[in-house]
C-alpha cells in the first residue's frame, strides 16, 4: 500500500515494531491513514493486534473520526489517556497525528498499552493505603468495528440528551443527531439508514435536523 505525501509509511512500520518489541505483548502499535478520509479501513500497520482484537484494514476509532471530521491543522496529538476494550482491558493510550508539509493530519501514530493487570495490583496496594477515593474517570471504548462504533455514538447521543428516544421531541432528536454529525458519524457507510431507523424519522428529516440551527 501507498503512504500519501509526507507519511513515510516503511519507516512508522519499523518504529512500530520497535516499540512492540521493546514493551512487549501488551503493547499494541496501529498506525491509520487518513489521507483519503477512509473511514471504513483505516489501520495500515498494527503490531499485537490481540490487544484489541484489531487486524489490518480494520477502523475506526473515536479519534480516527474525529481527525476525518475536523479540521486537521488543528488536530492536537493526546498522552497518556485511558481506553477501555470490548472485553474490558484498560489500556494506556497516546495519539501523535502524521502531518504533511502544510502541517495538516494524514495519518495517526497510536500506542495503545494494556495495565488491567497492573491496575490490579495497583488497586490492591491503595486499598491498605487510602481511605477515600474521587470517582475515576471511566475510559474510553475502542470499538472492534465500525458498527460499534456508530452504536457506541448513538447511546452517546442518548445519554447527551437524558431520555430514550421514545420520550424524545423535536429538539430532542435535533440535539442528539448534531451531536452524531459533530462526532462524525455520518462518515460511516450507511449510518444514516441506521440512525434514521433508530431515531424513528425519515433520511429526508435526519438531513434536516442536521442543518437546523442549534
Amino acid at each position: 500500500m501507498s503512504a500519501p505525501d509526507g507519511m513515510n509509511l516503511d519507516f512508522l512500520k519499523r518504529l512500530a515494531k520497535g516499540i512492540a518489541k521493546q514493551f512487549g505483548n501488551d503493547c499494541e502499535i496501529v498506525i491509520h491513514d487518513l489521507s483519503d478520509n477512509n473511514a471504513e479501513n483505516s489501520i495500515v500497520a498494527i503490531e499485537n493486534g490481540h490487544v484489541t482484537g484489531r487486524r489490518l484494514g480494520d477502523g475506526p476509532s473515536h479519534v480516527v473520526l474525529e481527525a476525518l471530521h475536523g479540521d486537521r491543522g488543528k488536530l492536537q496529538d493526546h498522552f497518556a489517556y485511558l481506553t477501555k476494550t470490548r472485553d474490558g482491558k484498560i489500556l494506556k493510550s497516546s495519539t501523535v497525528y502524521i502531518r504533511d508539509s502544510n502541517g495538516d493530519a494524514i495519518g495517526i501514530f497510536s500506542i495503545n498499552y494494556d495495565i488491567t493487570s497492573l491496575l490490579l495490583i495497583d488497586t490492591a496496594i491503595r486499598s491498605l493505603t487510602t481511605t477515600e477515593e474521587p470517582p475515576a474517570r471511566e475510559p474510553e471504548n475502542i470499538p472492534l468495528n465500525v458498527n460499534d462504533l456508530l452504536e457506541e455514538l448513538i447511546a452517546q447521543s442518548v445519554e447527551l440528551v437524558g431520555k430514550p428516544v421514545a420520550l424524545m421531541t423535536k429538539d430532542d432528536k435535533i440535539q442528539a443527531i448534531q451531536f452524531l454529525n459533530r462526532s462524525g458519524a455520518f462518515l460511516i457507510t450507511k449510518s444514516g439508514d441506521k440512525i434514521s431507523k433508530y431515531f424513528g424519522i425519515s433520511k429526508y428529516t435526519l438531513y434536516s435536523y442536521i442543518d437546523a440551527k442549534s
